[in-house]
């Protein structure tokens, strides 16, 4: 239960950042692209805290595809997959909340941002499928680096070069459902969202063990 309170809270932290520092953009200034960047840079950050707090508790998780991933690999029992997925969605929910109670925003409401179309979809596919090969490197120590600067390094790529600005986490996207912010989804936009996520997750751990394995057959 401590692994799925730190999952918990981690997550709440995430997308609390994540509605929040859109909510504050778009208060800062009308140039989109300087809300963006206001967003990306808020996410980038608390990604690097929130993995180094919760790293060594929970592994760091906040993201069911990942959960998935460390139960298929027999680093999670399936008890603690439920655990760690149930408390992801929590979290992001009640995320979502505290950030619009903060903004006086009504504490619970629907997004009107449409995000639809096959671009933003396989953005989505990118984004996802580059987030699971880091994970994949990161779970082989095919890299060097840490996962509190890979991960954030990743994402904050993708906010950038991918049309969808890198969700890549059904359970942050299904929380962002639930502001109407700069940076929410309108809920019928979820399920395609979810669904080239899941697509990319496959798509990155089938590179990952690719990578693997060329680098095996070279020793």
């Amino acid at each position: 239960m401590r692994r799925a309170l730190a999952e918990f809270i981690g997550t709440l932290i995430l997308v609390t950042t994540v509605v929040g520092s859109g909510i504050m953009a778009t208060n800062l200034s009308k140039d989109v692209g300087v809300q963006l960047l206001i967003n990306t840079v808020s996410t980038i950050c608390v990604l690097a805290f929130i993995i180094a707090i919760f790293g060594s508790t929970s592994g760091a998780h906040f993201n069911p595809l990942v959960s998935i991933w460390s139960r298929i690999h027999g680093e999670l029992s399936t008890k603690d997959l439920l655990r760690y997925v149930i408390a992801q969605f929590a979290g992001g929910y009640f995320g979502a909340l505290l950030a619009n109670a903060m903004f006086s925003h009504p504490l619970i409401e629907r997004s009107h941002h449409e995000r639809a179309g096959a671009p933003l979809y396989l953005g989505e596919i990118v984004a996802t499928a580059g987030l699971m090969l880091a994970i994949g490197a990161l779970s082989r120590k095919a890299t060097t680096k840490s996962p509190s600067v890979l991960i954030p390094l990743w994402i904050g790529a993708a906010y950038f070069f991918t049309s969808s600005t890198s969700f890549a986490n059904p359970a942050v996207t299904f929380a962002r459902g639930w502001s109407n912010s700069f940076a929410g989804i309108a809920p019928r936009s979820i399920i395609f969202f979810v669904i080239a996520q899941c697509i990319g997750a496959v798509l990155g751990i089938f590179i990952a063990g690719l990578s693997t394995s060329n680098q095996e057959n070279i020793k």
